[in-house]
């Protein structure tokens, strides 16, 4: 038997990534996002408008995608409830948001040079697929602040321990990577780490105890 629900998220579970972008000073701006998929060398990405990361790559299209591990889980919360602007939604205001120029020193991350783009890498991440956005759209109807950018992947490096013998493919049994599902981590179809974004979102906790309000507030 099935029911008719109304759930707060849509998020079945999807990779986690950290967006590197270029701020207007140069800088470059590291968002983690969790709604992401690829087709060939195209990427589709969802985030808001409102955010600092399409701000940036509205006005500046390059960028790299950064890929998570279960190993950086904690290094990613660090920055989960963080943000690159200084204008902020009331509601992410709520949830607990604030605001932080240096990602990578919030998150104990190491910047790394790209080859191609000029923006930083993430060094701890296994693979970093480097490329540009190539268009914008809307989704979500009139007034919505939801949009999908497709990226084209110009690059991809991929840490060695990864790679088939043949050294061109990447190894599916030796990359784990850290997925989001219902705002909370999982790696190998396990829980991975007790998620900031989700005490924000005031999802209630998996095991079914506590409320969600009262965690939010703690």
């Amino acid at each position: 038997m099935k029911r008719i629900v109304e759930p707060k998220v849509l998020y079945f579970g999807t990779p986690v990534v950290l967006i590197s972008s270029r701020n207007p000073d140069g800088t470059t701006n590291l968002g983690p996002m969790s709604s992401a998929w690829w087709l060939d060398y195209t990427a589709m990405l969802g985030m808001s408008v409102s955010s600092q990361t399409v701000k940036n790559l509205i006005e500046r299209p390059d960028c790299v995608l950064n890929l998570v591990e279960p190993a950086m889980v904690a290094n990613l919360d660090q920055i989960a409830l963080l943000t690159g602007s200084q204008e902020m939604s009331e509601a992410k205001r709520v949830r607990g948001y604030r605001y932080e120029p240096d990602k990578f020193a919030a998150a104990g991350l190491t910047r790394a040079r790209s080859d191609l783009v000029d923006v930083d890498a993430v060094q701890e991440s296994p693979i970093n697929l480097e490329g540009t956005i190539v268009a914008i759209h809307e989704l979500g109807g009139a007034g919505s602040n939801l949009r999908a950018l497709e990226m084209r992947i110009r690059r991809v490096q991929v840490r060695e321990d990864l790679l088939m013998n043949d050294g061109r493919y990447i190894d599916p049994l030796r990359w784990d990577p850290l997925i989001m599902k219902f705002t909370e981590y999982f790696a190998g179809g396990a829980p991975a780490y007790e998620s900031s974004l989700a005490r924000g979102w005031q999802m209630p906790r998996m095991d079914g105890t506590g409320d969600p309000q009262a965690a939010t507030a703690s």
